[in-house]
């Protein structure tokens, strides 16, 4: 690897933040797949833009003595924090040692542990058996057909929304931790649309529901900074904006979803 120029600070592989969440709070971040952006998605929203490689492959993308030596550093800050998100440059399940991640964090932070997940990998027995160590789940479910999950979240040819609602299914029927359903509101929802995915939330029985909008700029080229949400750096790269969903639509779909499921519903626009 060349040597950074003098006037670039370093950037770490693994973690980064604290990010300001809406939903969770001060949270640090732990990427498990570094530098190279990798996931069984390529979302039309994603912050961090095209997703330069697209897989359901497993593999160790960052060794977790490295991960576990980044976080020793910070802990050495005192930096203020209310949770530990796994997440990053892609979907954190394709990484084969998030069950060893999750433990060493466990020993080195008291904060709840989170991990952000697209849904596509929790057929998978060890998959679900890593997520188990986590405090928190939040499981994507974007789509309520096969249609559009293709033109929202373009996930591999060999994915396909019943795998999804099949793993969601296996996931919470073993999970003991809070399972809440993240879903990304790009438009409003048809009533149709909204009575699919009721409907899959009455089957799922999330802890929560959390209604998303896209609230960072999508970087057109790949940039590591795009993990986080510091509008500084991301502002220094060429990105997309997207047309938000209004405050009473989303606040509308909102009511209507914890009034047909009795779950609580979040979303950022809420005051």
């Amino acid at each position: 690897m060349s040597a950074l120029p003098s006037n670039q600070k370093p950037r770490c592989a693994s973690i980064y933040g604290p990010v300001k969440s809406w939903r969770f709070g001060r949270s640090l971040g732990i990427d498990p797949v570094g530098i190279v952006s990798t996931c069984s998605f390529n979302c039309v929203y994603c912050q961090l833009g095209n997703i330069q490689q697209q897989t359901t492959q497993r593999q160790i993308f960052v060794p977790t003595s490295q991960i576990i030596s980044e976080l020793q550093v910070i802990t050495q800050r005192e930096i203020p924090l209310d949770v530990v998100t796994i997440s990053g440059s892609g979907e954190p399940t394709l990484a084969l040692n998030l069950g060893e991640i999750l433990a060493a964090t466990q020993e080195i932070f008291k904060q709840p542990k989170v991990v952000l997940t697209n849904s596509t990998l929790l057929g998978d027995q060890l998959v679900r058996k890593a997520l188990s160590l986590a405090d928190i789940v939040a499981v994507k479910l974007d789509a309520v057909s096969s249609n559009q999950l293709r033109q929202i979240n373009r996930p591999v040819e060999t994915i396909d929304l019943s795998d999804i609602i099949q793993g969601i299914t296996q996931f919470r029927q073993e999970y003991q931790g809070k399972m809440t359903i993240q879903t990304m509101v790009l438009s409003a929802w048809t009533t149709e649309t909204q009575a699919k995915y009721i409907h899959l939330l009455k089957l799922f029985q999330p802890d929560e529901i959390q209604l998303n909008i896209p609230s960072r700029n999508r970087t057109v080229v790949r940039q590591l900074e795009s993990r986080g949400n510091d509008i500084q750096e991301i502002r220094a790269y060429t990105c997309e904006n997207f047309q938000l969903i209004t405050h009473e639509e989303i606040n509308a779909m909102a009511a209507t979803i914890h009034n047909a499921t009795k779950i609580p519903v979040r979303y950022p626009t809420q005051n």
